[in-house]
């Protein structure tokens, strides 16, 4: 327990040191923002000085403990009320862009040359939630390693790239509409603290909005293993009832357990159980562990893993983001 606190102390300092440095620039610069000025921060130091390998550990505990923390911490300021404002059209909307997602980039890897199981593990994780869903989907296809770490990685880089981009998109197209951009941000980037990082540059009733539409993407992560266990991966497959129980058996799927937290302070609230003075302090918790966070994310875009994918694996990262927009575009158009 000692040595793993040790090792994950230079990390997390260096995390923590860039995120204050975000807050510092952003109250001078509030049209930028603290979170903003944090990931951009976490970039450059991640690919400088702090790229040495004795940060791993601390940033990616970073990116995903506090993220996670701050997440069950988001939910005692949310009620059952709000999550009711998204009703069918929210439900209906993330049901069809993941579907959307699924068929287009399983279609686009096969046109490209890639192999059935690498194009499965690209549907899941531009459909879901990155590499968690990869994580979940690689037992029932029996991916290996290799396709499972060049997809996360293409999955996780096309996602930072458009962290950036729909921001952009939204300003012009539904000057930063609630309902509208919500649904860009949340039903299109790839992995939770993208989502968050992403509707930072926008404002906070978003990351709320944004992050409830994230969270119903990944709940649908269930269906989306349970299907991809019926489908043959190989030549002269048998895929008799019996085989398709075993991959089902095989998957280590499960509701993350932030999800499960963030529903349990969501009915407390809900119920009116958590006092203001609670509210507030959960509140200002939950934003710190935000933006050390997203410093880690920062952190953990590496230029050498854009350039070490090379350029065939990158475009078919770019292409299927683009047709996630795209999906999105017409999807807010039709039923928003």
């Amino acid at each position: 327990m000692k040595k793993k606190i040790k090792d994950i102390i230079p990390g997390l300092a260096a995390c923590i040191f860039i995120a204050i440095l975000g807050k510092i620039l952003g109250n001078f610069m509030p049209i930028i923002g603290g979170a903003s000025f944090a990931i951009i921060l976490g970039i450059i130091f991640g690919n400088t000085i702090f790229n040495k390998s004795k940060f791993d550990k601390g940033s990616k505990f970073s990116e995903k403990d506090l993220l996670s923390y701050s997440i069950v911490l988001m939910g005692s300021t949310i009620s059952f009320m709000q999550i009711s404002l998204l009703g069918f059209k929210g439900v209906l909307f993330i049901a069809i862009q993941m579907s959307l997602t699924i068929l287009t980039t399983y279609f686009i890897g096969k046109r490209l040359g890639f192999s059935k199981k690498y194009s499965l593990l690209m549907a899941s994780g531009n459909a879901v939630c990155g590499s968690s869903a990869i994580a979940s989907v690689s037992p029932v296809i029996n991916a290996n390693d290799k396709d499972k770490a060049i997809s996360v990685t293409v999955v996780n880089l096309t996602g930072t790239i458009l962290m950036f981009v729909i921001p952009i998109i939204t300003t012009f197209l539904y000057r930063n509409s609630l309902t509208q951009t919500s649904a860009m941000v949340g039903g299109v980037l790839q992995s939770v603290g993208q989502v968050i990082a992403s509707a930072k540059f926008i404002n906070e009733d978003v990351v709320t909005l944004a992050t409830i539409f994230k969270i119903i993407r990944i709940i649908f992560l269930i269906f989306v293993v349970i299907s991809f266990s019926r489908v043959k991966v190989e030549e002269n497959e048998d895929m008799s009832e019996t085989e398709i129980i075993k991959r089902e058996k095989k998957s280590n799927i499960q509701v993350p357990w932030y999800i499960i937290g963030f529903f349990i302070l969501c009915l407390i609230n809900s119920l009116g159980l958590v006092p203001n003075l609670i509210q507030k302090t959960f509140k200002l918790i939950s934003n710190n562990f935000e933006i050390i966070a997203l410093a880690a994310i920062g952190m953990r875009v590496k230029f050498s893993d854009l350039i070490k994918e090379g350029p065939k694996s990158m475009m078919y990262g770019i292409i299927v983001g683009s047709f996630q927009i795209l999906f999105a575009l017409t999807l807010i158009k039709i039923i928003f």
